[in-house]
């Protein structure tokens, strides 16, 4: 059989890409998708800005999601090895790069779910399930088991553990289709007490907007990093994205409108918002069996956020395990386990720095209300950003360097059109990635009254240690992984990748 190129990669990799096992259908890669595109924590983050938050969330879908897409369809179809964006990377600027990308990618997952999740699910159950106060041992209980359970999840063999997601996807269609079924009715008794008034943007909501907005819809590129677990990627990739995406989209733009409808503006906070405007409808429209399905709605809220973190952790440990096994990070950690094909010393690693990050975050910042604490997890988050400012790129560096591998599905609009996405994408990440970094220095530049300290609660030269700080240890410990790696990266594997259309 004529071949069309070959792929260098190392013994290692080779010895455990045969432990993987193909289990991902087209169906799965649809749910597995919108469940790690739609997250349900940010929903009241963005409804907080009112009718601008919900006005930027329609023009970042249109110029931000609407390219993204196009350009993951292309590329996903065509470049089909296991751990997608480190492959990517790699084959554009080189394994050092891919590297450095896979570990910003990987790391935001564990502090997210240590984090943000962890503590937004505590109060969401503590507020309609059965109280649990701060700092106490039900708090760390109650976090670390939800961490842990994420983490089981990653764990368990694909073939199984894919139903967590799908599950997950199908949970987000209930929570929020029942919610705006349950909006409509409240306004038509009772009237809309919130309003669209207001829409017209302003550069203030929009820059302290942005990274919000970016990191909420990320995540075509995530199925990738299971990529030679798919049946047949080639074919399902650009459909599974097109699915996913207007359907993510949807699943966003309709939730924020209705909680914006319903709740006066100053009612809406950014923890919160979601589950307080369900509280108010439900009361409003369901009476006495309000109490019921609003702890029903609760649980349900917290099992989409559990299937959040735990497909996160899926996709991006996978990506940090093939940079282990390719010799771009430590080799202990990309071992795959033969029995489930799952990368699971790099699950159990997210999950002890999970834990670690979150009893910190409890026992030295009061509970994880202290400033600094919010700073550290705002930065460790955009560190997933970061990493977009080389899976764009290479996009087109390989639609260049690479003309000879066959793409199932190509850019519609032909080189301009990728050329324009990419700038597109690119420009908004690098803007979301800046303003996350050094926050009011755009404002200032443009006029805009943003107030450093008062926005944030520290000033700037605390900030910017933590947050430049943060960021100097994760690349750091990229590099000591990167030349951990050597021996590994010696052992030099090249195989022939036969051409399907011969």
């Amino acid at each position: 059989m004529a071949t069309y190129d070959v792929e260098q990669t190392t013994r290692f990799a080779l010895e455990e890409k045969s432990k993987l096992i193909k289990s991902l259908r087209r169906f799965d890669m649809v749910f597995f998708t919108v469940c790690a595109f739609v997250g349900l924590d940010t929903l009241g983050t963005v409804a907080s800005n009112g009718a601008q938050g919900f006005l930027w969330l329609l023009l970042t879908a249109v110029l931000f999601v609407a390219p993204y897409m196009l350009l993951m369809a292309e590329v996903g179809s065509a470049f089909t090895q296991e751990g997608g964006p480190y492959e990517w990377v790699k084959m554009a600027f080189g394994r050092f790069q891919g590297g450095i990308s896979a570990i910003l990618y990987w790391v935001t997952n564990p502090l997210w779910v240590g984090g943000s999740l962890a503590f937004i699910t505590k109060d969401a159950w503590s507020a309609n399930i059965s109280s649990v106060g701060n700092g106490t041992f039900g708090d760390y209980f109650f976090k670390i088991v939800f961490i842990w359970i994420s983490i089981g999840v990653a764990i368990i063999s694909l073939r199984y553990g894919k139903q967590i997601p799908n599950a997950g996807a199908v949970l987000r269609g209930v929570v929020l289709g029942f919610f705006s079924l349950t909006v409509i009715i409240y306004g038509a008794k009772h009237g809309f007490n919130g309003t669209l008034h207001g829409i017209t943007p302003t550069r203030a909501v929009f820059f302290g907007l942005v990274p919000v907005l970016l990191f909420n819809y990320v995540g075509f590129e995530l199925q990738n990093g299971a990529a030679e677990e798919m049946e047949n990627p080639q074919r399902d990739v650009p459909i599974s994205v097109l699915r996913s995406g207007i359907t993510g989209v949807l699943m966003y733009v309709i939730p924020v409108l209705c909680i914006i409808l319903i709740l006066p503006l100053k009612q809406v906070t950014g923890i919160g918002g979601f589950i307080d405007a369900v509280t108010l409808t439900f009361k409003g429209v369901y009476g006495g069996a309000a109490h019921a399905l609003l702890v029903i709605m609760t649980l349900c809220f917290i099992a989409a956020i559990v299937t959040s973190g735990a497909v996160w952790m899926i996709g991006s440990d996978r990506i940090q395990a093939v940079a282990a096994y390719d010799g771009a990070f430590f080799r202990f950690f990309g071992v795959f386990n033969r029995r489930l094909g799952t990368p699971v010393r790099v699950n159990v690693l997210s999950g002890i720095t999970s834990t670690v990050f979150c009893v910190v975050a409890i026992a030295a910042f009061h509970g994880g209300q202290d400033a600094k604490f919010q700073v550290v997890l705002d930065i460790a988050i955009s560190t997933t950003l970061i990493s977009y400012l080389w899976i764009f790129p290479a996009v087109l560096k390989l639609r260049k360097t690479h003309p000879h591998v066959p793409r199932p599905y190509v850019h519609p609009w032909g080189m301009a059109g990728l050329w324009v996405s990419t700038v597109l994408t690119t420009f908004w990440i690098a803007l979301g990635v800046f303003e996350a970094v050094f926050p009011d220095v755009l404002e200032k530049i443009f006029g805009v009254e943003y107030g450093f300290k008062g926005s944030w609660g520290v000033p700037r030269s605390t900030f910017e240690a933590l947050t430049l700080g943060t960021l100097a240890v994760i690349t750091i410990v990229g590099i000591i992984g990167y030349i951990a790696g050597a021996r590994v990266r010696a052992e030099i594997a090249e195989v022939a990748v036969a051409d399907p259309a011969v």
